[in-house]
């Protein structure tokens, strides 16, 4: 798999499909580039992943995980790779949002799927830090053994079996240190310095969002959707919703990304 080189950091990355569009897809926090992985087949265009610094397969700096620092990964890898579109989710949302903040028409389309952040601070972050101190010290084959037989999840895998699939394919971390390091320095921080540069943001964007989400509210996509001028706001009602209605979901993002082309 190629490696990207920045100034402070070596990014892993993906890459399938040909032609146009170039879409950059930014994932979430302790996640990896595999996290849209089994969808971007059905996305048209060339689809490059990269797990963020500290994350997945990339190199894990002892410094630098805010937000305009995640900023610089995704543009670095988009530069690379010519993308013209970026689909972001949770913290991968965060990190374009803030490059979008000093570059507004970075992007010709945009895709938000469950942002967790705007400008106010962190708001649940003893869930992760008891999780940052939970994966140092492990080694890869320890933390990922950890994840997968915590008891807490074992009624998720019985209830719907391929959740430990998708598990075991996003806690893949070669650098548990740099993850615990990643998740302590974005938690303190917040993705934009000023919501109201969001309304700079003219490119079509499309966001997802599911009421009843503690760690990304919906109530954050209806502020995005009034900043951003050029903005559809996609809302479901539960999280069982949003599974029930992924096929149709791909369907529209494949489409959106496709006015691009």
């Amino acid at each position: 798999m190629p490696e990207l080189v920045t100034e402070d950091a070596v990014l892993h990355v993906e890459v399938d499909g040909e032609g146009e569009p170039v879409t950059v897809l930014a994932h979430g926090l302790t996640n990896n580039c595999r996290e849209l992985a089994a969808f971007t087949g059905f996305v048209p265009g060339t689809k490059v992943r990269f797990c963020f610094r500290g994350h997945g397969h990339s190199s894990a700096p002892e410094t630098g995980y805010r937000f305009a620092d995640l900023a610089r990964d995704v543009d670095a890898v988009a530069r690379a790779y010519g993308a013209t579109c970026a689909v972001g989710t949770s913290m991968g949302a965060g990190a374009i949002s803030n490059l979008l903040c000093r570059e507004p028409d970075r992007f010709e389309r945009l895709v938000f799927l469950l942002p967790a952040g705007l400008d106010v601070p962190f708001q649940h972050k003893d869930r992760f830090l008891e999780t940052a101190a939970a994966i140092e010290g492990k080694t890869p084959e320890e933390l990922l053994r950890a994840i997968v037989e915590d008891p807490a999840r074992l009624g998720r895998y019985l209830e719907t079996p391929w959740r430990r699939a998708v598990d075991e394919a996003l806690w893949e971390h070669l650098h548990p240190e740099g993850l615990a390091r990643a998740i302590r320095e974005v938690i303190e921080d917040f993705p934009v310095p000023d919501r109201e540069l969001l309304r700079r943001v003219e490119a079509p964007t499309l966001l997802v969002c599911v009421e009843g989400d503690p760690i990304h509210p919906a109530e954050l996509g209806r502020i995005l959707a009034d900043l951003m001028p050029n903005a559809e706001l996609l809302l479901f009602p539960d999280e069982g919703a949003l599974f029930g209605a992924i096929p149709e979901l791909v369907g529209k993002v494949s489409a959106f990304l496709a006015g691009a082309a």
